[in-house]
């Protein structure tokens, strides 16, 4: 069962929190609240591309997923803001409204380096950390351009969801191979409109929240998380072995893991080996 929560986040956003579990699963054993995991998607997602994961999780630990401000069911306000102190509050206003405090933060992407950056801001709210495929290091002005050139080639609006899953799994100039599981990604953030397939965010929001982190470093709030914390990333993804090797030593307590036959959307494309490369990490930070 999926149930769905509001969350106020910061500005009084609203935000949509989706519990992947009835509450009587969410208990240990001994009457001891289970382990609470917020799971924050990246750039363009929204938290039911968490279901897989989300469902596993809940078999023994309080998962909850975040629909983040400008995604899937949260408010989509035109002004925003869409900047890095509001996402990181509006995460940590979820731990605390819904009572997941000590949590483990899995983020992937864009959640990712929230997740850092709460877990930076408020270590009494985090107990460990897994980033998916996010980079520490700047990506810079040419980045941002090569974006707002892939959002104009966007065909919207497309006439049906073949129609996605095709453009996105193959059409797309940024596709080098085929790929089902992306197609099937965007599908999941697209919604019918009187024209046609459109998507469930605005692509000029996006770009403003992605401005907000690409031209900047963020090794400085990586070395101040204290908790474990596993850096992941597919072998086919955005984060390289030498950069991901690096914010492993950067960081106090972390770890390295790896997903084979994976792009940048791991938990998405290799649901299974994913789970092999997290759940040991999970077992270990969550056994008393």
């Amino acid at each position: 069962m999926v149930r769905r929560i509001d969350v106020i986040g910061a500005g009084g956003v609203r935000l949509a929190a989706w519990e992947f579990a009835d509450p009587p699963k969410g208990r240990s054993g001994d009457g001891e609240p289970a382990p609470g995991v917020l799971l924050l998607h990246g750039l363009m997602g929204r938290a039911s591309h968490w279901a897989s994961t989300a469902r596993w999780l809940a078999e023994r630990h309080r998962a909850v997923a975040l629909d983040q401000r400008g995604h899937g069911r949260s408010d989509k306000p035109a002004d925003g803001p869409f900047t890095r102190d509001a996402y990181v509050s509006d995460a940590e206003a979820a731990i605390e409204q819904l009572g997941l405090a000590p949590a483990v933060l899995i983020g992937h992407s864009m959640g990712a380096l929230t997740a850092w950056q709460l877990a930076a801001k408020r270590p009494d709210l985090v107990r460990a950390l897994v980033i998916c495929d996010m980079r520490a290091s700047a990506l810079g002005a040419a980045s941002q351009r090569e974006w707002e050139e892939w959002f104009r080639s966007w065909p919207v609006p497309f006439a049906t969801l073949a129609d996605v899953r095709k453009w996105f799994g193959e059409d797309d100039p940024r596709v080098e191979r085929p790929s089902p599981s992306r197609g099937e990604f965007f599908a999941e953030v697209m919604a019918e409109r009187a024209d046609g397939w459109r998507p469930v965010f605005s692509r000029r929001q996006m770009l403003v929240s992605r401005a907000t982190w690409v031209y900047d470093a963020h090794w400085e709030e990586l070395a101040q998380v204290l908790c474990p914390t596993l850096v992941v990333r597919g072998l086919d993804g955005e984060l390289g072995r030498a950069e991901a090797s690096e914010m492993v030593r950067v960081l106090p307590r972390g770890q390295y893991g790896e997903v084979a036959d994976a792009g940048h959307l791991v938990h998405f494309d290799q649901p299974e080996g994913w789970r092999s490369a997290i759940e040991p990490f999970l077992d270990a930070v969550l056994t008393p």
